[in-house]
């Protein structure tokens, strides 16, 4: 029998899954944050040994029986990251062949029935991948405002914070967001909170997002606006992705992966409405498995065993066990 290995690594947990050359999952691991660039290499190799022995243990195996591995891995962005991420693979005590990937890759294969296509990842950070049939990558940086791509739920705080500065100056209109962001840091008005976020007293991040979805459902028109701008910036990091590998006049899906789209059609509408003009054939596909399933079907096409058909078999599976 033929085992493969699957590894989702993300800021605030790891993920390790196990499954069998039929599409049969036979084991998962959690553990701890295990982005490098939060934990270190030191501090991400621990987290994918802790996920990766739970794993081996639930799914009676040893590393040595592995036969492919895939990892797809936050804040791997660059092919300079590579040296280091293998050594932090090292400890695993793995002799199969592996694919390391950023972890949007991972959701790409998870959510795309050909296994190729884009992926945009929209949680607490933003990023987008896409490889085309002949396996060419593109992608964004991943790293957010920084470098103009939004957006994750953090780049949405930070702009809903700039409208309400824009309302207490007088250059831009009302919005509920103001009375809401005062409530949730314990600040008197819009003054004082913008005193307290100018001066580092407080810090608004991606935990207040869900605030915005909120009252752009309640009809506020500035949250409202917000909302599609998340969507438009979203696709604008697709699109890009998709003119790198040249995908424009093709059929193929866009792999929404992260809870920031949970927040539904608002947020979906405008992003799928940039895409298509850019990209007519292109189909969105909200993942509904887990990512590291993706994982595993990277481990697989190490050997060239991914297929379409066992991917649908790995993704019951993996449904039935989780059930």
């Amino acid at each position: 029998m033929l085992y493969f290995l699957g590894i989702d690594v993300g800021g605030t947990k790891t993920h390790a899954m196990i499954a069998d050359e039929s599409g049969q999952a036979c084991g998962f691991g959690l553990s701890g944050p295990g982005n490098h660039e939060g934990v270190g290499y030191d501090g991400l190799s621990a987290a994918m040994q802790a996920a990766t022995q739970t794993a081996l243990q639930r799914a009676g195996i040893t590393a040595k029986q592995i036969t492919g591995a895939g990892f797809g891995l936050g804040g791997f962005d660059w092919q300079s990251e590579l040296p280091p991420t293998l050594e932090a693979i090292k400890p695993l005590g793995l002799s199969a062949p592996l694919g390391v990937v950023n972890d949007s890759m991972i959701g790409l294969l998870a959510g795309a029935r050909e296994g190729w296509g884009a992926a945009v990842v929209a949680g607490t950070g933003c990023n987008c991948w896409g490889r085309n049939r002949q396996h060419k990558l593109g992608h964004c940086t991943g790293m957010g405002g920084w470098m103009g791509e939004g957006a994750g739920a953090g780049e949405l705080v930070s702009e809903a914070v700039r409208r309400v500065s824009r309302a207490w100056s007088m250059r831009g209109p009302a919005t509920r967001l103001t009375e809401e962001f005062c409530k949730l840091v314990g600040t008197k008005d819009s003054e004082q909170l913008l005193e307290w976020i100018t001066l580092e007293q407080v810090y608004l991040d991606s935990e207040a997002a869900p605030i915005i979805f909120r009252l752009a459902e309640e009809g506020d028109a500035v949250a409202a606006d917000l909302i599609h701008w998340a969507g438009e910036a979203l696709a604008d990091l697709t699109i890009g992705v998709i003119h790198q590998i040249g995908i424009e006049n093709e059929q193929f899906e866009v792999v929404e992966v992260g809870s920031l789209f949970n927040g539904g059609p608002m947020l979906v509408d405008p992003m799928v409405a940039a895409i298509q003009k850019a990209a007519p054939g292109a189909r969105p596909v909200k993942l509904e498995v887990p990512p590291v399933l993706g994982g595993v079907l990277l481990g697989m096409e190490q050997i060239g065993l991914a297929t379409p058909a066992l991917r649908e078999k790995l993704i019951q599976s993996t449904l039935d066990r989780l059930a």
